[in-house]
């Protein structure tokens, strides 16, 4: 009897102990969980940016930039630090855009005044250039074309050069397939393989198959804020020769051909209606931003209308495999550092 009741209370203690041992684990879980969302929330940086940035006023602006440092004129302008201005004077609607606001403020700081002195009573000024700054800051700066050396826009529009396409505005449409959800990029409606460009340089983070995208490349900005997302390439061939994640792309390369793959499970499967290329911008402030519901996805429509000043050209350099190249040797400088050559797949 004693052995038999031994037995019974030796079960029993274990069962008792992994019941507890769970209980523990999971509160252990759970407050550390929360200790991270609560340290994450505390975090200082931007968790949302509404960016709508029309193409004429970054035309205007990017123009005064360009022009004032390649005259070297006495003032020289930053384009972020105008469009930030302007949003702040109109709580960010550029639907109230005015060129007159604009050329009001040059000649305020053509006059002697600093942007420190205008922005110094504007409560969300500082909002919107780390906002801008994320999105447009390696648009512009020094590079060079075939040894030429040259201060200006420096991102390419991601349909190459000659090659046709059209597209609308359809940032936050509905999405079916697999759950309802929100469109959060801009489709490039094309013909089956043409080029595939990289709008900025950066390092390739993610390359294969995603069943909403298709065969996708994922591209982190060299100062990790910008994250671009290229969509439903071609099905067999859908990157250029050589690409593998972890490699470095530079602005104009050809890193793929568009297609029409995604929205299945199994790889290299056409189930998109219409040929194109999905186009998406992700901001990244925070680490913790990446792969979260926190993430940010901005409406580029308008960036593709003012990127088309700027294609990059193509030829075939592989008459086997039908593979294309940039066309120009294409030199780039960061923020002052040397000259790097980037003309990577020629």
């Amino acid at each position: 009897m004693f052995i038999k009741s031994f037995k019974l209370n030796k079960k029993f203690v274990i069962i008792t102990a992994s019941i507890l041992l769970i209980i523990i684990l999971s509160v252990v879980l759970f407050y550390s969980f929360a200790d991270n969302e609560e340290n994450s929330a505390d975090k200082d940086y931007i968790k949302w940016v509404d960016f709508n940035v029309t193409c004429e006023a970054m035309k205007l602006t990017s123009k005064l930039d360009i022009e004032s440092h390649n005259t070297d004129a006495d003032v020289k302008y930053n384009w972020i630090e105008l469009l930030a201005y302007l949003a702040a004077q109109n709580g960010g609607n550029f639907k109230n855009f005015k060129k007159a606001d604009l050329d009001y403020l040059v000649s305020r700081l053509n006059n002697g005044e600093t942007m420190g002195d205008l922005t110094c009573d504007m409560k969300f000024y500082d909002y919107y250039y780390e906002a801008y700054s994320a999105v447009l800051s390696g648009f512009i700066g020094n590079y060079s074309i075939d040894m030429e050396e040259r201060y200006g826009l420096k991102a390419f529009l991601p349909i190459a050069k000659n090659y046709s396409f059209s597209h609308y505005d359809d940032f936050g449409n509905s999405r079916s397939y697999g759950f309802k959800r929100v469109h959060l990029g801009n489709d490039l409606m094309g013909s089956i393989g043409t080029p595939i460009i990289a709008v900025e340089s950066g390092i390739i983070e993610h390359l294969g198959w995603n069943q909403y995208g298709g065969w996708r490349i994922g591209i982190r900005s060299y100062d990790g804020k910008r994250y671009y997302y290229y969509a439903h390439l071609r099905k067999n061939h859908p990157y250029a020769e050589g690409l593998e994640e972890g490699m470095t792309v530079k602005a104009g390369d050809v890193i793929g051909y568009l297609g029409m793959t995604g929205y299945s499970t199994k790889e290299n499967v056409n189930n998109i209606n219409v040929p194109h290329l999905h186009f998406g911008m992700q901001l990244i402030f925070d680490e913790s931003q990446i792969d979260s519901p926190n993430e940010i996805w901005i409406d580029v429509y308008q960036i593709i209308e003012f990127l088309m000043q700027n294609r990059s050209a193509v030829y075939m350099s592989n008459t086997e495999t039908k593979d294309y190249s940039r066309k120009y040797d294409f030199i780039e400088d960061f923020e002052g550092r040397s000259l790097i050559s980037v003309c990577f797949f020629m």
